[in-house]
């Protein structure tokens, strides 16, 4: 576990320029202090000590603002930025690597048991607000937008925006690392209102010649 949480601080470093220093980092990150403690109340839960994995994960929700049930399974490398509203349910499977930010909700669709929760792959970004629901896989390398809702599994190498979630770029090119550009990311719905714009007007100029030839 001590090499997780060594990984789980240079990650800081490599995704988040405003971090200075590891003092910083161990004591101002609520990102880290929510890793930090699913990684003690998941050794609880492995041992089927319930109860005390549980008031460890309620009391870092109470202190930072993120809520992972103890029976996450997370990778390391893994990264919460800023983390205010992230939610993490029971069967979710994080792999390595993997970046989330402000109000990401990894949940279910219902009250059925077994696995509920999704599936995430090595170096998945998923954006702030942005809510994965249901036994889903996400593949390796995918972009999932700010305030996309997905609810169907996406292959590897995809780029995911929109309600709901929609694959807008599927390359085929494995990502090295990770890219945070998320706010540069397409936005189908505000191409596709541009361009009915630009028919309507289009348009416009039509009716308008007509109306003065006749």
């Amino acid at each position: 576990m001590f090499r997780t949480l060594v990984e789980d601080i240079k990650c800081v470093f490599e995704r988040d320029p405003a971090a200075r220093s590891i003092l910083e980092v161990v004591l101002c990150y609520p990102g880290f202090h929510a890793i930090l403690f699913h990684r003690i109340a998941h050794f609880f839960y492995n041992k089927r000590l319930f109860l005390p994995a549980r008031i460890i994960s309620q009391l870092s929700r109470a202190l930072t603002g993120i809520e992972i049930h103890p029976g996450a399974r997370i990778g390391k490398g893994f990264f919460i930025d800023h983390g205010m509203g992230v939610v993490i349910g029971e069967t979710t499977e994080i792999g390595d690597n993997v970046t989330l930010y402000q109000g990401v909700t990894l949940g279910g669709t219902g009250k059925e048991k077994g696995k509920r929760h999704p599936t995430i792959g090595n170096n998945v970004v998923i954006g702030a607000g942005a809510k994965v629901l249901g036994s889903i896989e996400i593949g390796d390398n995918t972009k999932i937008g700010a305030g996309a809702v997905v609810i169907k599994p996406v292959p590897p190498n995809c780029t995911v925006v929109g309600v709901p979630g929609r694959v807008v770029i599927k390359d085929g090119n494995r990502v090295d690392e990770v890219d945070l550009n998320h706010g540069d990311l397409p936005d189908p719905i505000a191409d596709y209102l541009s361009e009915l714009e630009r028919r309507i007007k289009r348009l416009e100029e039509k009716l308008s010649r007509d109306a003065t030839r006749y």
